[in-house]
């Protein structure tokens, strides 16, 4: 996991060298407090769609999740996520608090792995659908995310071949009630975190049309999915600089814009540290209570 946020910090460190600290500087300053609440409630149908495409994939593996247990745990993720090395260490909380909760650790696991592994494809098949309907200069990436879609596939149904756990989930995963909502949630996720992307570049100045800001979005977030980051920064803020300049843009703005969002993501997801500190609170209750009854005995 080191070697994640390393990559991560090396990154902004490439891009504070090539373009200079500004444009981190005026990212932070475009924000006012009715651009982070805007973000704050487009965060809201996005921690939702995510809740509830987990809860479809936990069906699909035959393990009933609550949606609201789902958006409580995935609010306190998106919140470790974003302030913790890696990226990913919220979701393996979420994902070993599950399969405790069930008394099955792998089948934890394996839902939220499964969760966010679905949501990356569809994401994927939505920034290739994206580039192919609507010009743009960064339309050049194309075969390179057909090129990881197909490897994705590929290695899924190998991987099913051989693996009788995998075949199935996959078999559970395919089941009606599952995958429809599992793609459409997915879009869900996706369309706010655009929006929220094209509030942080109209906050920043950028006055570029959506046909040309949508495309660019799209790669960042596919880009913000690396895990090589530092709690979620690094590739996404590089492949914002480096699409707004190929954009005629400018790497400038791109980087602020990353940066603009980047805040606002973390704002939206201040929910998860109410989530933390109930978790935190209710054994320590219990706890106490426990001693007060041995103690009265």
């Amino acid at each position: 996991m080191r070697w994640g946020w390393v990559a991560g910090a090396a990154v902004l460190g490439a891009l504070a060298w090539w373009v200079g600290t500004e444009p981190f500087v005026s990212g932070l300053r475009a924000l006012d407090a009715e651009t982070l609440a805007l973000g704050a409630a487009l965060g809201v149908p996005v921690t939702v769609a995510a809740a509830w495409r987990w809860r479809l994939v936990a069906r699909g593996l035959g393990v009933e999740l609550p949606l609201r247990r789902a958006t409580a745990a995935c609010y306190r993720a998106q919140l470790l996520n974003s302030v913790l090395p890696g990226g990913v260490l919220g979701d393996v909380h979420r994902a070993l608090d599950h399969g405790r909760g069930i008394d099955d650790v792998s089948r934890g696991l394996r839902s939220v792995a499964w969760e966010r592994t679905l949501g990356q494809l569809v994401q994927g098949a939505v920034a290739v659908l994206v580039l192919v309907v609507l010009p743009s200069p960064v339309r050049a990436s194309l075969p390179g995310l057909l090129t990881v879609l197909v490897v994705a596939l590929v290695v899924l149904g190998v991987l099913a071949h051989g693996w009788s756990t995998l075949r199935t989930d996959l078999a559970g995963l395919r089941d009606r009630r599952v995958w429809p909502g599992v793609v459409a949630s997915s879009v869900v996720v996706v369309a706010g975190l655009v929006t929220t992307y094209v509030v942080a570049a109209r906050a920043v100045g950028v006055s570029a049309p959506l046909a040309s800001l949508v495309p660019l979005a799209i790669l960042v977030l596919v880009a913000a999915a690396v895990p090589a980051n530092l709690a979620g920064w690094g590739p996404r803020e590089g492949m914002a600089a480096w699409a707004f300049a190929a954009a005629g843009l400018g790497a400038e703005q791109g980087l602020a814009t990353s940066v603009a969002f980047g805040v606002m993501v973390v704002v939206a997801v201040l929910p998860g540290a109410v989530v933390l500190l109930v978790g935190a609170w209710r054994p320590a209750v219990a706890s106490t209570q426990e001693t007060e009854v041995r103690s009265g005995a």
